[in-house]
């Protein structure tokens, strides 16, 4: 007999980059189709003009944190062999917090795309890493995102030209580039991080 192990996939949209932009979109399409259960988390509800004042960032993750703890408090996690994040920008830092206060955070494994800083202050499993090198809400040429994923020994992808969304303004260039963002994410959530590690076209 099978025994079917189950997966759970946990989504953690940005501020301005909710669930149906492409990022959080074609990752919960893979997750699906790799027969993970999908959980979307749309809070709602921040403040206008987050970017760059220091006080309104924290609201805002205040306000992302509590909803999605609220969102997850019927989720037993424990139930779950495999149990993945996937966030985007504020939602990686409320991913990794959530990850990183959970029993099972050994095991939870976190998709990050254009995290902060912050995320990188919590402690949880594996992660793999997408950031613009252009990305003005984390220093654009002087992130540290780099930086701070390599003390953590996670996989970090750096997208030329790229900012927050990923985009470059080259509408061809970002649509190469998002496919094969999602052909190392898929990588990823299968574990074949070996592969992964050989090298890709954005590190």
């Amino acid at each position: 007999m099978n025994i079917v192990r189950k997966k759970l996939a946990v989504f953690f949209p940005g501020i301005g980059y909710t669930l149906d932009k492409p990022l959080m979109h074609y990752s919960r399409r893979i997750a699906a189709d790799l027969g993970y259960e999908i959980l979307l988390l749309p809070y709602s509800g921040f403040p206008p003009k987050v970017k760059g004042d220091k006080e309104r960032m924290q609201e805002s993750f205040r306000i992302a944190l509590e909803q999605s703890e609220k969102m997850l408090s019927e989720t037993d996690l424990y139930s779950y062999a495999d149990v993945l994040f996937v966030g985007k920008s504020i939602g990686t830092a409320v991913a990794a917090k959530i990850a990183s206060e959970s029993p099972c955070r050994d095991w939870i494994r976190l998709v990050c795309y254009t995290p902060l800083e912050e995320t990188f202050s919590y402690e949880f499993g594996d992660a793999i890493v997408f950031s613009g090198r252009a990305d003005p809400w984390v220093g654009g040429a002087k992130s540290r995102i780099a930086e701070l994923a390599s003390k953590r020994d996670y996989l970090c992808y750096l997208i030329a030209g790229a900012n927050h969304s990923l985009e470059s303004g080259d509408v061809l260039q970002d649509i190469r580039n998002m496919a094969e963002i999602m052909q190392i994410t898929e990588q990823f959530m299968k574990g074949n991080i070996e592969e992964l590690y050989e090298g890709g076209a954005f590190r």
